[in-house]
């Protein structure tokens, strides 16, 4: 997989990467001249897991054809629910990951900050709800998946941020 680059074009970055994932660089990109907002949301590797302290090494897998089709529906549902949004990016990153890298970078700009906060919140919680990306954990006591698998639903079941998933 090569490393991603900002887009050429367009208002939507969406992506997969083997490669270290760069905040800045996405937050910088998502900047337009009308929005007075730029939220950034970067989760990062932690040493511990619910049950499994010494977390040493995450390794994310994914389905990659269907996971950057899920991240584009993802960028289109918060396009309709904020259309005031100016940019969206949506970039997970593959492979192994030490403690501290950063493994999701989400950024919304928005004209207004309450946009760019509900914007980038309900993103990371689609994108987590939605896009088929595994991890599995490395800890003092072992390796296996994580212990947060769930159903993968589809962007428009996601409910507002915080809220979890619709029924």
């Amino acid at each position: 997989m090569a490393a991603v680059v900002t887009p050429e074009a367009g208002d939507d970055w969406v992506a997969l990467d083997a490669g270290e994932l760069d905040a800045g660089t996405v937050t910088s990109w998502a900047v337009r001249p009308g929005c007075g907002a730029v939220v950034t949301f970067t989760g990062t590797v932690r040493d511990h897991a619910s049950g499994r302290p010494g977390v040493e090494l995450l390794s994310y897998e994914a389905y990659e054809h269907q996971a950057v089709v899920r991240l584009a529906a993802v960028a289109d549902e918060l396009r309709r629910r904020w259309p005031e949004v100016g940019r969206v990016a949506l970039v997970h990153r593959v492979g192994d990951l030490s403690v501290g890298d950063a493994a999701v970078v989400v950024a919304v700009s928005a004209p207004h900050r309450s946009e760019a906060f509900a914007a980038a919140s309900w993103g990371i919680d689609a994108v987590k709800a939605t896009v088929p990306i595994w991890k599995r954990e490395t800890w003092s006591g072992g390796r296996s998946w994580g212990l947060e698998a769930q159903h993968l639903v589809e962007p428009g079941d996601v409910d507002a941020p915080g809220v979890g998933v619709s029924s």
